[in-house]
C-alpha cells in the first residue's frame, strides 16, 4: 500500500536571503527608480546602458562661419533594409546588457525569489507565474530588457506557450509604459491654460493607473481567448 505525501508535490526552491536581496536589486536596476545624476545612478539599467555619441551629418558655410549639424548613430535620411539594419545594430548593446545582468541575478536566486513572492498575485490576476515579475517590471521601463527576460523564461521552460502569449500581450500593450510616459507624456502636465489652471485635468498617478489597468485588461482578454482555444482543441480531439 502506497501513500502520498507532501514531499511528492514539487515545491519552489527556497532562494534564501541572498535571492531576495538579488531580486530587490534587480527591481531597482530595471525599474528606473535609480535614474539620477548622483553616483548611485550607475546601478540603473538605462544609465549604465548609455548612449551613442553624436555624428556630424552636415557642414555648411554661413557668412564665413562653419556650421555643423549633428545626428545620431543611424545618421540622417536612411531608408530601406540598410536603415533597418542600423536600427537593429542600435538594439544589440541593450539586449546584451540585459541578458548579462539577468544571468547574474538568476545565479543569485532573483527569479526564484520573484516566483515565491509574487505568484499569489500574478496567478489570479493574469494567470502568470511569479517568475514573470522581474520581466514585467523591466518591460515597464525598457522594451528590450522585457523582451530579453521573457525569452529567457520561455527557453528555460519557466513559462508555457500560453503564458508567453498572455505575458506578451501585457507587455505589448503600451510597452515600456512608465519609461515612455515619464519621458514624453509627462510634459503635458506642465501646460497651463490662459487662466493659469492646469491643461490636463488629472494627475500623473491616475494616468499611470489607467495605463497599467489597460495592460492587465489586455492580458486577461488574451487569457480568455487562450482558454476558449484550449476548449475547442479538447472538443475537437
Amino acid at each position: 500500500m502506497s501513500t502520498t505525501t507532501d514531499s511528492a508535490v514539487p515545491q519552489p526552491e527556497n532562494p534564501g536571503i541572498k535571492g531576495y536581496i538579488s531580486f530587490i536589486f534587480a527591481v531597482l536596476f530595471f525599474s528606473g527608480l535609480l535614474i539620477t545624476d548622483e553616483w548611485w545612478g550607475i546601478f540603473d539599467y538605462t544609465i549604465l546602458l548609455g548612449n551613442f555619441g553624436q555624428m556630424v551629418s552636415n557642414v555648411s558655410d554661413k557668412g564665413g562661419e562653419i556650421v555643423t549639424a549633428m545626428s545620431n548613430f543611424r545618421g540622417k535620411g536612411g531608408s530601406g533594409a540598410i536603415d533597418g539594419f542600423l536600427f537593429a545594430m542600435s538594439l544589440i548593446p541593450s539586449i546584451m546588457l540585459a541578458t548579462a545582468m539577468i544571468a547574474v541575478f538568476e545565479h543569485y536566486g532573483a527569479i526564484r525569489a520573484a516566483e515565491r513572492m509574487l505568484n499569489p498575485i500574478l496567478r489570479p490576476t493574469m494567470g502568470l507565474p511569479g517568475c514573470c515579475s522581474l520581466a514585467m517590471i523591466a518591460s515597464l521601463q525598457s522594451t528590450d530588457a522585457g523582451a530579453t527576460l521573457t525569452r529567457t523564461l520561455k527557453e528555460s521552460g519557466e513559462i508555457t506557450e500560453t503564458e508567453t502569449e498572455i505575458f506578451a500581450t501585457f507587455q505589448m500593450t503600451a510597452d515600456a509604459a512608465i519609461g515612455n510616459f515619464l519621458a514624453t507624456g509627462i510634459v503635458f502636465f506642465a501646460l497651463k491654460n490662459a487662466d493659469g489652471t492646469p491643461s490636463v485635468p488629472t494627475t500623473i498617478g491616475v494616468c499611470l493607473a489607467v495605463i497599467l489597468l489597460g495592460k492587465v485588461l489586455a492580458a486577461n482578454i488574451m487569457r480568455i481567448l487562450t482558454i476558449r482555444r484550449a476548449r475547442r482543441e479538447a472538443a475537437a480531439g
